[in-house]
């Protein structure tokens, strides 16, 4: 039996064969990753959802090479947002039928657990009905080692106080890559870790793939095989995200930025390798909302947020926008059928 056959059977492929998919015409790789697509989601619907990212400091330890956000990236001067000022922003996002909130903060030097369960109890008791898929695994690991805290107490305090899921937030799960780009963030083992304590906990995540950072095809198909072993024992990762490194103003700006074929590649393996993965997003933020409508052709069937605000990636000098009417537009002219989703991926509406 030929790889091709046995993806049409639905059988999972090893990290050999995932190498050998990337060799593949773009063509045949992405008639290979729908039908994989169709088997784990029949339904040729694509959601969407309203949100809005609040980076409510930039203020951050960990100093990224491929980060242009950060305080001391020279780019952004250094500030910090007051409760009242997060709350203006989350108000902003209600006003328009917005209805999640992801909190981003990077690794502040001197914000303890408190900070942290402050910011969700006021955003829960002005605002219950918002969904903060909020934080990130880093900042959870240098909440416990801030505070000298079990991870366990830091997720387990922070849902009390009415935080409901964590992007899984993964740039490249790679130690040797992670020690020259962001050495002083998390480890490979302490995502899994993070992971690992918010099924414990009952909560839900996502994982993402930041590529493009001078790894190698084997770096991409090990950080695939990482997040694949996880959600095999906790089923708690909703969504991958792909998405490539943008080096415009980062410490990292000699590096050729990967080409929207590479990105097509990437999402087709992806789901072809995440064979326990039911949604897989096509990054319109970063690659521009033709490639990612591309890329609903080649096994991606969902498109992330309309974005309210976004800074970060605007650092880098990547200035893509879009709304509710002009992704459902792309969404139909990819042949497929645009839903208005809530964060647990149920459709609140069909557009």
């Amino acid at each position: 039996m030929n790889l091709q056959q046995k993806i049409y059977k639905g059988q999972r492929i090893t990290k050999n064969e995932a190498l050998e998919l990337f060799n593949f015409d773009i063509i045949e790789l992405g008639e290979l990753a729908d039908i994989c697509r169709k088997k784990i989601y029949p339904d040729e619907h694509v959601g969407f959802i309203i949100n809005r990212i609040i980076n409510f400091t930039n203020v951050c330890d960990a100093q990224c090479n491929f980060c242009a956000y950060h305080a001391r990236a020279g780019i952004i001067d250094p500030y910090e947002l007051s409760i009242d000022d997060i709350l203006n922003k989350v108000n902003e996002l209600v006003d328009i039928g917005g209805n999640q909130v992801m909190l981003q903060g990077g690794l502040h030097p001197d914000y303890t657990l408190d900070n942290y369960i402050k910011i969700v109890k006021e955003i829960k008791k002005r605002y219950p009905k918002i969904f903060l898929h909020s934080f990130s695994p880093a900042e959870l690991i240098h909440i416990s080692k801030k505070n000298n805290l079990a991870l366990n107490e830091v997720i387990s305090s922070l849902k009390k106080a009415g935080l409901d899921s964590v992007p899984g937030a993964s740039d490249l799960l790679v130690d040797n890559i992670r020690k020259k780009v962001s050495p002083k963030k998390l480890t490979k083992d302490e995502w899994v870790s993070v992971i690992e304590t918010l099924h414990r906990n009952e909560m839900k995540s996502s994982a993402t793939m930041t590529y493009g950072m001078g790894e190698t095809i084997l770096d991409r198909i090990e950080h695939l095989n990482i997040i694949r072993e996880v959600q095999d024992k906790t089923g708690i990762i909703r969504a991958f995200i792909p998405w490539s490194f943008s080096p415009r103003n980062t410490q990292m700006n000699n590096i050729i930025p990967a080409t929207g074929v590479e990105y097509l590649k990437i999402v087709s393996v992806s789901r072809i390798f995440l064979d326990n993965i039911i949604y897989i997003q096509a990054g319109w933020l970063t690659e521009g909302l033709k490639l990612a409508q591309i890329a609903l052709s080649l096994g991606a069937n969902d498109m992330g947020g309309v974005l309210m605000e976004e800074t970060v990636v605007k650092a880098t000098g990547i200035k893509i926008n879009t709304n509710k009417n002009e992704l459902c537009d792309i969404i139909k002219n990819a042949g497929k059928i645009p839903v208005q989703r809530d964060s647990e991926y149920k459709i609140i509406s069909l557009e």
